[in-house]
Parts: structure tokens; sequence; C-alpha cells
């Protein structure tokens, strides 16, 4: 059995809690009181639990009926599977073959305000905040000593507000990566009296750096914490990933920052996982280099989002989707020719191991049809098989967990800073990105010479080291790649692709909550 989080789900779903999605200040409704729902102690970890929850599941009841938000079908709206769409379909990582609603407009950089999948992140983000706000305002020391919670509760329940503090941080992160400038609402902000205005971008940067700051000691040590929760390697790691993209995302770069967070992560129990398959496979919660997960169960957390749809959705052609533990392929995800190109000779015979988990068997190589699933190169990144060679225990619903932050990225994120002129050593930066290539490679033939670690080199590692783990949106921005540099197919929605205009670097704020909220702006150029 996996130490994990997983029973508290059961748990937390006898909470019904549901967010306003036009106003994030509403406080979360509830089919019982506050009175009785904090009757027994347990309720404070229950509550905490669905707050993790909301980025595995999506609804009450699974895998479809009693959504927490409307607008979408149940498993197009689940947390991970947007943002993932988000961060990987308007790169040249991934694309999607269905037409199912305006999912195309993602592949090709030509989104509008009305895109549905657009409106469901943004709504996603806010009701994971509500949760925050509510479970912040049902822990205060008066609540608590007026409910008579035993001090050793009350002791747990700190570092339980710790921890959503984290959630509600590292939600606004995608907020302001996605959106830019967006509401801050917070759970000292009266409930239900005025539209939230909108803060910028900056600001949000500086909320989520100082939360994270704040609750930093109120975390267990890094990897001291409970498989699926976070501790300090988690809030180091996020503080890593914002202070990297600092300039994007306040103006002001910040890479000396982002080192020290990356070396406090490094520092930590966590270890290079000498079997990289592992890490994308059923049993990945065995890794010893994954900081932080979204969990997956496929019998207590089904969903059609999260990694079900990963895994099914990368299945098709000539595939057997037995060896991936799954009962079918969904004939959806491949990826483009250009980034498969970085891998040395990509194929079940490339050197780097990260390479053969792409193939052409069964695919045409070059992308020429969006919607033709076949055109393009496939992918067998995740499976619901595990490292041992057995299955998930359902072949529906996979056990996968999906890996938001792992130590390679720690090595890649020093090593960007280092040639940034952040601080650090060119020794430590090298030996770090050859240890990765010494794992990709089985033995010393992947390493490179110093001469060989520059920018471009590390945007082109990242993308063959962290392929499909949401990071290359960000990443493509940071580099100024994403829109008026670098072209791949589709991109601009033309075959061969062509660059496209730089609003396309932030995501549109949803029409809908425009409408609702006066008092947004439009990003530029929608």
């Amino acid at each position: 059995m996996k130490k994990t989080i997983r029973s508290m789900l059961v748990t937390a779903s006898a909470l019904l809690v549901v967010a306003a999605c036009t106003d994030p200040t509403v406080a979360p409704k509830s089919s019982v009181s506050s009175a009785n729902i904090f009757s027994e102690e347990a309720s404070y970890k229950a509550f905490l639990a669905k707050i993790y929850a909301g980025l595995a599941v999506s609804g009450q009841q699974g895998p479809a009926g009693n959504s927490d938000i409307s607008g979408l079908d149940e498993g197009f709206s689940q947390y991970m599977r947007l943002w993932w769409q988000m961060e990987e379909l308007p790169t040249d990582e991934a694309a999607v073959a269905w037409n199912d609603g305006p999912i195309q407009e993602l592949n090709t950089q030509i989104w509008a305000s009305s895109n549905s999948f657009l409106g469901s992140m943004y709504y996603r983000i806010y009701f994971q905040v509500g949760l925050v706000n509510e479970f912040l305002r049902e822990t205060t020391d008066a609540k608590l000593a007026s409910r008579n919670v035993s001090a050793a509760t009350k002791a747990e329940v700190t570092k339980f507000r710790a921890e959503a503090r984290f959630l509600r941080a590292y939600s606004y992160w995608h907020a302001m990566d996605l959106f830019g400038g967006v509401p801050l609402v917070k759970e000292t902000d009266e409930v239900g009296k005025t539209a939230p205005a909108q803060a910028t971008r900056a600001d949000v940067f500086n909320y989520v750096v100082s939360e994270l700051t704040a609750i930093r000691n109120d975390m267990p040590a890094p990897g001291g914490a409970e498989y699926g929760r976070v501790d300090q390697g988690a809030v180091a790691m996020l503080l890593a990933k914002v202070y990297l993209n600092a300039q994007v995302y306040s103006g002001t770069a910040k890479y000396a920052e982002a080192l020290a967070e990356a070396q406090k992560v490094i520092a930590g129990s966590y270890r290079l996982d000498a079997n990289f398959r592992r890490m994308f496979s059923a049993d990945n919660n065995t890794s010893p280099e994954i900081i932080f997960a979204i969990q997956q169960d496929g019998d207590k957390i089904q969903t059609w989002g999260g990694m079900t749809f990963l895994i099914h959705a990368e299945v098709g052609a000539n595939m057997n989707s037995g060896d991936f533990g799954i009962d079918g392929g969904w004939w959806g995800l491949r990826t483009k020719p250009s980034v498969a190109a970085l891998y040395p000779n990509f194929g079940p015979t490339s050197p780097d191991k990260r390479g053969t988990l792409l193939t052409v068997d069964g695919f045409s190589g070059s992308m020429t049809n969006l919607t033709d699933y076949q055109k393009g190169v496939g992918v067998m990144k995740y499976t619901n098989a595990t490292s041992t060679g057995g299955k998930g225990k359902n072949s529906t619903f996979v056990d996968t967990d999906f890996p938001v932050f792992r130590l390679a990225d720690a090595y890649l994120i020093y090593a960007e800073c280092v040639v940034r002129g952040a601080g650090g050593t060119r020794t430590q930066a090298l030996a770090y990105v050859n240890a990765l290539r010494d794992r990709a490679y089985g033995n010393t033939t992947g390493q490179i010479a110093d001469a060989a670690l520059t920018l471009p080199f590390i945007l082109d590692e990242r993308a063959r080291e962290l392929f499909w783990e949401g990071t290359r949106r960000t990443d493509l921005i940071r580099f100024a790649q994403f829109s008026t540099a670098g072209v791949w197919q589709w991109k601009g929605n033309t075959v061969a692709g062509k660059v496209t205009e730089a609003f396309r670097d932030l995501y549109p704020l949803p029409a809908s909550e425009l409408i609702a909220n006066p008092k947004l702006k439009q990003n530029t150029g929608y």
C-alpha cells in the first residue's frame, strides 16, 4: 500500500464544497454548516485533503457527475489536464488530434477569450483559491478555541494551514504565469461584498514569494512529508521556479535567488532515480527523485482527466495498450518532429534512453495533418505499468502519479542560473548536467564539455529531460522563443509554422469573467 493521503480523499468528498466561479470572494457553499462539519477533529485533515484533491479530481463522485465547476465536460475540466494542455499544446512538444470544442485553438496559438478550455482553467484556479480561503477562515485560533479543539489538533492545524497556503500559492503561480495580472483574493477579504480588484502581475509575483517565504518554517524538512504532501523541498522548488521566471513576471531578474532555492532542494534528501522509466510508471510513488506529485489511484481517484487522460491519449496506432496497463488507447496526443529531433536517433535504438520513448512506428514523422493522430511522432512517456513489469490495479483509471517537481529540474535550474551569471560555479553546473546525461545514456558517452554549456543547450536539454512534464511553454517564454521567435509545425495555424504575436505570451482573461467583474481589464491583444 502506498503511504499517501489517498484515504483522506474519500472522507474529503463528504464536505461537498462548491466555489463560486464568477466571484472568488464568495465562500464555498456546503451541504453542511461549519457548526457540524467540524464536530469531529478529523474534519480538518479531510478539508485539507479536499484542497489537494482539487488538483486530481474534477467533482464529488467521479469519474463524471457533480462537477466542481460548470462549462466543460467533467473530464475535460480537471485541473491538471487543463494546465498540462495550456503548457504543452501551444508548443513544439505536443498536439492533440481531437476536435472537441475549441481545443485546436491551443494547438495553433489562435485562441480567443471565449475559449472554454482557458475559461475552465481560470475557474479551476479560483475554485482552489476559494477552498483555501475558506479553510483558513475556519482554522483561526479563535475558531479552534470556540470548538474546544485539543492542543494536539491545534498543533497539527498549524501545519495544515501552511500546506493550504502553499497550494494557494501554487495556483496563483499558475494564474500569473498563464493570465498575468489577476485578482488577489485572500481569506481576510470580506465575502461577497464587492467584486475583487485586479492585481498586477508583479503584485501576484510578490504575493506568491511572500506566502512561500512565510510558511517555510511550518513545513516538514525536505523529504520529510508524507508522500503526496508538500514540505520545505516543495516550497524551495516552487520558489526556484517562480524566481527563475521573475523577469517575465515582474520585470526584474532574480536568477541568484532561483539558484539559492535550487541549492536548497539539491541539499535535501532527494536523489536522482537510477531508473528513469520508474518516474513515469505506476510505481513512481517509490521514486527518490520526486519532490511533489499529484496523486492518482485507479480505484480511489477516478477521473477522465489527469494521468488517465495523458496515458490513454498517447496510446494508439501500433502501440499495444496492454503494455501500458490500460484497456485501450484514445489516439489523441503525439509530438512534433522538431522537438523529437533534439534526441539523437530518437526511437528504440536511441543512445539517449529518453529518446527511446518516441517512435515513428505507425506514425508519419511529419505532422502534415493536425487531426490525424498518426501524423507526427508517437510518444510513450507515461504508463500504467510498473517499472518491475506489473500493471496498475485498474486498466481504465490509472495509478501513475503526475510528477510536478523532481530533482532533475533543480539541477537544470542551477545550471541555467550559472550560465546567466547569477553565481554558483560552471564546474558544478556541468557536473549536474552531466549527471542527468550519464543517466540518460547509461554511461559517460553523453557528457558535454564546458564550452557546450550554453543557454540554447540548456533550453534543449530541458526539453529532453522534462518532456511532457508541463514546463515547455513557460521555458520557451523565458527564452523568448514562444511567440515572436521559434517556429514549429502548426504554430500560427500553418503546416510549416510561423511566428505569432507577442501578446500570445499571455492567455486572455475569460470573456465571461470580464462580464461578471467590471474591475478586470483584458490583456493586450484580445
